[in-house]
């Protein structure tokens, strides 16, 4: 045996369990699929722009411990998600608050925005059978039809009133002219990008990129003690069990010749015409400046389009519908049998975490 760990996936989860072990003395390789590390956090510099390659990822977390171990590796700035939604031209400010409802319907104080969706919400009787009336029980009609919904349609390809109401368990209202989207008391990007914080933790542990660890798992198998696999479960078992569904994500990336295409970093598209969900502009998410202060006299956005997942596509948003999740059961029943692997990540665990809670998991992993 050459190493007590084998990672399988250069992602958050896997590089962070990396560390975890290398400081413990533990003699750790990596594996890497892609041609680069950091999984779907990579970002890849362009024009003196770190590009966020596989969607906008923006780390925010109330817990001390994960942000004290994430400032180890990286210096964060303190970029505050506000994103804009955009109908039809008409500009309404995310999350839901007393900005968007001063637009939607006129209304300036607290008071008359919750009597406004308060008459709305009156529309759903009864428990909501799918998420069309989920969201109107949440937030009203207005909001939904020029909101929710067309957003939802084209991120899910499906109509609301054919999505279960689960999907959404909650809507964040807010009656404050508050733009901040998360309710995070820490919040930031990693300054000169998150393949800088990938690269700080795998500093000294040996990383091999281009390699698929399923085609060569037997030769692999036999240097290791313990493998730490952060791919899709279902892939690991040659889908004998049937795949997991996904939603994915399909990018059109363009460098423009001018300083500003949208004035903010994520500007989401909710009428059901417009093909894209959002646009990303990503110099945004660094204030529009390098990291010596100088202004970016070029920009790069990212239009982003939902689509159904298959065979060859990126997995991103697992369908936690009940027949997916009692897959996911068996085959997680089926890599419990197996004692020198561990599934990890969102791949390996069939979710979708958000960062912190990702880096958290890899910290609470017994090494």
């Amino acid at each position: 045996m050459q190493y007590d760990y084998l990672i399988v996936g250069s992602g958050l989860f896997g590089a962070v369990f990396a560390q975890q072990a290398r400081e413990k003395g533990k003699r750790v390789l990596v594996l890497e699929r892609r041609n680069h590390i950091g999984g779907n956090v990579y970002t890849e510099k362009v024009e003196g722009i770190n590009v966020h390659k596989y969607g906008a990822h923006i780390f925010h977390t109330n817990d001390d411990t994960v942000w004290k171990y994430v400032n180890r590796f990286a210096e964060f700035n303190r970029f505050t998600n506000s994103p804009v939604a955009n109908y039809k031209g008409e500009i309404y400010s995310l999350p839901f608050n007393m900005y968007t409802f001063n637009k939607m319907w006129g209304v300036v104080t607290p008071e008359e925005a919750a009597k406004k969706i308060a008459q709305q919400r009156q529309e759903i009787q009864g428990e909501p059978k799918n998420l069309e009336e989920q969201a109107i029980s949440l937030v009203g009609r207005d909001i939904f039809e020029k909101l929710i919904k067309g957003y939802t349609e084209k991120q899910w390809g499906r109509e609301c009133k054919d999505l279960p109401a689960f999907i959404i368990k909650r809507l964040p209202v807010r009656y404050t002219y508050d733009n901040n989207y998360f309710n995070a008391f820490y919040q930031g990007i990693p300054v000169g990008g998150y393949t800088r914080l990938i690269e700080n933790l795998l500093d000294g542990i040996e990383v091999r990129l281009g390699v698929d660890y399923l085609r060569h798992r037997i030769e692999y198998e036999q240097m290791v003690e313990k493998i730490i696999y952060t791919g899709p479960i279902d892939e690991f078992f040659d889908y004998r069990l049937g795949a997991l569904e996904y939603r994915s994500v399909r990018f059109e990336n363009e460098l423009l010749d001018i300083p500003n295409f949208q004035g903010n970093a994520a500007v989401n598209y909710t009428d059901r015409e417009t093909p894209w969900t959002r646009i990303i502009e990503h110099k945004w998410f660094e204030f529009g400046r390098d990291e010596q202060g100088n202004d970016l006299e070029k920009t790069v956005i990212s239009r982003e389009y939902s689509s159904e997942w298959k065979r060859g596509d990126e997995p991103y948003y697992p369908v936690n519908d009940e027949k997916n999740s009692e897959l996911y059961s068996r085959y997680k029943t089926e890599g419990e049998k197996l004692k020198n692997v561990v599934f990890g990540g969102r791949l390996g665990t069939y979710a979708y975490y958000d960062m912190d809670v990702t880096v958290k998991k890899a910290l609470e992993a017994e090494v």
